[in-house]
């Protein structure tokens, strides 16, 4: 070895790696954090055995599990992409934590990508527990599976811009109060427990454009009626996609 020459050599790991590396630390740290998996998990699972089991709410047609496991799967993306991905990232801006990040060698549009892998492993765990529930209940899902997969990816660019959007430009403990409120003021008013025709005209309406509503009603079309592809529900979350990605790389704050 000649001299002044480091074995391992030093410098930044490829850019692929780096991405990897952090996108399976942020699941871990994700899966480890109690508050994240009572939203993640615990919650839609209460959700969907509750509100199938016990007449609460009249869903109208069929099997209430019919109804209600494609808006608690809706209920699943936002309480990862929106919910715990707020708050995460609200708190690690506050301890500095992204500051530091941002002047590491992974690039910020890494550090985001990486988020973004971590947040659909994430969903991908909780579709598949959400499933295997609402089989166990007597589920039986049709439809095309394409379709599924197009809603699932804009509802969670959507709700991540929106999410990352509040972590960036609120302070941390305004971020978790304003997150968990939204989380329960769209269980209730989003169309996941309770159907949308059962509000008023007026408030029907402005309901079915929020994002929530719109993933839940495009993958009950899809997974209950057997629609191809519900374009207005998706053009509705392909507008909050570019809403809130938008404005989260225009006000997003690092520091």
């Amino acid at each position: 070895m000649s001299a002044g020459t480091y074995a391992p050599r030093p410098g930044a790991a490829p850019l692929a790696r780096m991405i990897g590396a952090q996108a399976a630390f942020e699941t871990r740290m994700l899966l480890r954090n109690g508050e994240q998996l009572l939203l993640t998990v615990v919650i839609p699972s209460l959700v969907l055995v509750l509100f199938s089991t016990v007449g609460i709410i009249d869903t109208g047609t069929g099997e209430p599990v019919d109804f209600l496991a494609p808006g608690v799967l809706a209920l699943a993306v936002m309480s990862t992409a929106f919910t715990g991905q707020a708050i995460a990232t609200g708190f690690e801006r506050r301890y500095g934590v992204l500051k530091r990040l941002g002047a590491s060698p992974l690039p910020r549009w890494g550090l985001l990508s990486a988020k973004t892998l971590s947040v659909l492993a994430t969903e991908v765990l909780q579709i598949a527990l959400l499933t295997v529930i609402a089989f166990a209940l007597g589920w039986s899902p049709h439809g095309d599976p394409l379709s599924v997969l197009l809603l699932f990816v804009l509802g969670t660019v959507a709700f991540s811009g929106l999410g990352l959007l509040m972590a960036g430009t609120l302070r941390a403990e305004a971020t978790l109060a304003a997150a968990n409120l939204v989380f329960l003021l769209l269980l209730v008013g989003g169309g996941v427990i309770v159907p949308l025709d059962r509000f008023p005209d007026g408030v029907e309406s402005v309901l079915a454009l929020l994002p929530i509503s719109a993933l839940s009603d495009g993958l009950r079309d899809v997974l209950q009626h057997g629609t191809s592809l519900p374009w207005g529900d998706l053009g509705i979350l392909a507008g909050w996609s570019v809403l809130g990605l938008g404005a989260a790389a225009r006000w997003f704050q690092w520091e």
